[in-house]
């Protein structure tokens, strides 16, 4: 698993990259290696910001439905899956996300646990829970509405539509556009940026703006497993995985 989640430091910058490309599909243990990594880089040390990237074609296409623990025992992988994501959350240094091409459902909300996020116009951000059946997760219902507000998350959570790069720049998902294929350039910069400040002030401005956002994580984490582990049992969601799938449009019946 060490080869999945690789980490190197150049310049107060870490570069935590995933290697399950091409979709970079999510899991507990590869999620729990990153957050591994990350809690061991703390303020103070050789790192001070922390670029957060995949190698492949997308940054996260979300959960396996089709093979792996989601397909076997959904409810334990999906428990063990958000209790790294709490951790991701709860880092000390603030996280540059990377986004090239799909971050899908749990790849959202992986990419909203990050401080920031970098994306080209080929980016796509999709929460599609609603497409295949369930409540969505991983804190969504806490980190979607601070990054563009109440109103636009409902519409992304609810619609289960596609949102590009260049909306997602007009929405505040994300806090850079820059060319396609230049994600983790853009990102970069960014962090370097960021880096070249004072870190103790960074730090504390941080913590301040972010305040209780960790616990608030972990009991939205909470409330969206109940909800998840009720929705999955529901005739709706097994016709709407089926369907994403089988790569075909679902016809839902409100059972």
């Amino acid at each position: 698993m060490a080869k999945d989640v690789t980490v190197e430091i150049h310049d107060f910058v870490a570069d935590l990259v995933i290697h399950r490309g091409p979709a970079n599909f999510l899991d507990a243990e590869t999620l729990a290696r990153v957050a591994d990594i990350g809690e061991q880089l703390v303020p103070g040390g050789d790192a001070r910001v922390i670029v957060l990237s995949s190698e492949g074609k997308h940054f996260c296409a979300g959960a396996d439905f089709g093979t792996g623990p989601l397909r076997d025992d959904r409810d334990r992988a999906a428990a063990e899956l958000y209790e790294q994501a709490a951790r991701l959350v709860g880092l000390q240094l603030p996280i540059v996300a990377a986004v090239q091409g799909a971050a899908v459902g749990g790849g959202l909300g992986l990419a909203c646990a990050a401080d920031y996020r970098v994306a080209s116009p080929g980016t796509r951000f999709a929460a599609n829970f609603t497409a295949l059946g369930f409540h969505h997760g991983f804190g969504l219902s806490v980190t979607l509405p601070r990054i563009v507000g109440a109103q636009r998350a409902l519409d992304i959570l609810l619609t289960a539509r596609r949102v590009d790069g260049t909306e997602a720049e007009r929405l505040g998902l994300a806090d850079r556009l820059v060319e396609d294929g230049s994600e983790r350039e853009g990102a970069w910069a960014l962090a370097t940026e960021i880096a070249a400040r004072a870190p103790l002030a960074v730090s504390a401005i941080r913590q301040t703006l972010r305040s209780d956002l960790p616990a608030q994580v972990r009991a939205a984490l909470s409330h969206e497993l109940q909800e998840q582990r009720r929705l999955w049992r529901t005739a709706d969601s097994g016709i709407g995985i089926a369907a994403s799938l089988a790569r075909t449009v679902p016809e839902f019946t409100g059972r």
